[in-house]
């Protein structure tokens, strides 16, 4: 049994909130740089451009990529042979969030109740999400995300009768909506099966992978392929302003579910979609 004390997580989840904020993912910034290759209309270049620039200033000044630095939900994956110490998990990883807000002066953006909106001052309380794993490692994985692109996004109990066709009409429908407002080109995790839930923890848990990865499973690597190629096609183009860049990449992710559902997901992240991990 391999014991890894909480103070530990408090600091890398807070070098991890500064990072995924003023560095932009290296597989966002090449995927920026090849629409830029492939596209021809003269406004969307030009934004692609600034893209790039604004993702070059914010790693050179240490400064937020974007204004809205987002509300923070950690991933960690646990080994089944790791024994957590010295404190509580919770409260460790929260202050490493408020620390790692207050040192790269980083807006707070958490209010601590949906109806009275006070903010909290400190950017927590964070969203945990845990999974055991195999081995006595820990990974760590923060993505600060930011609600433009957040309230962009869509969940649909689709009946077990229908498929790949209905699925695609839903994404489409979902990034015709969302338009400019979520801050095209965006990035589309999505989550098929499940429960209610499930579906929607799939869809945001899609947007920590790379888009440049290939999906180990064939049948949804073709659907990612043929989604992004139908969204591209809607001509909303960089920050909504037209060109063929209005999404960079799909991620999607299944689950088994029951024989009378068919529950999808779709998580919009935008052209600075954020994460950050570390194994300890």
């Amino acid at each position: 049994m391999r014991k890894i004390n909480v103070d530990k997580i408090k600091n890398i989840v807070s070098e991890l909130c500064i990072e995924a904020n003023i560095s932009l993912r290296r597989d966002i910034y090449k995927a920026i740089v090849k629409a830029l290759k492939k596209e021809t209309n003269k406004r969307a270049r030009r934004i692609l451009g600034i893209l790039l620039e604004n993702a070059r200033i914010a790693r050179r000044e240490s400064r937020a990529l974007c204004q809205d630095t987002g509300i923070v939900c950690v991933y960690l994956q646990i080994g089944q042979d790791v024994k957590l110490v010295g404190g509580d998990l919770r409260k460790s990883i929260d202050s490493g969030v408020e620390e790692g807000y207050k040192k790269g002066a980083l807006r707070k953006s958490v209010v601590a109740s949906p109806l009275v909106r006070v903010n909290t001052g400190t950017n927590t309380p964070s969203i945990i999400y845990t999974e055991i794993v195999k081995g006595d490692k820990l990974k760590i994985t923060v993505m600060p995300k930011g609600f433009g692109s957040e309230n962009k996004s869509k969940l649909v109990m689709l009946n077990p009768t229908q498929g790949e066709k209905d699925i695609t009409s839903f994404i489409l429908e979902a990034v015709k909506e969302a338009g400019p407002d979520g801050c095209p080109p965006y990035i589309l995790g999505i989550g098929l099966g499940g429960t209610f839930d499930k579906a929607s923890y799939l869809a945001k848990k899609g947007l920590i992978s790379p888009i440049d990865r290939q999906n180990a499973k064939k049948h949804l690597r073709k659907l990612e392929s043929s989604i992004l190629k139908e969204v591209n096609k809607l001509g909303i183009g960089p920050m909504g302003l037209g060109g063929k860049t209005t999404c960079l990449g799909v991620n999607i992710l299944e689950y088994p579910t029951h024989i009378a559902g068919l529950p999808v997901a779709v998580n919009v992240g935008c052209h600075i979609t954020r994460s950050a991990s570390r194994m300890i």
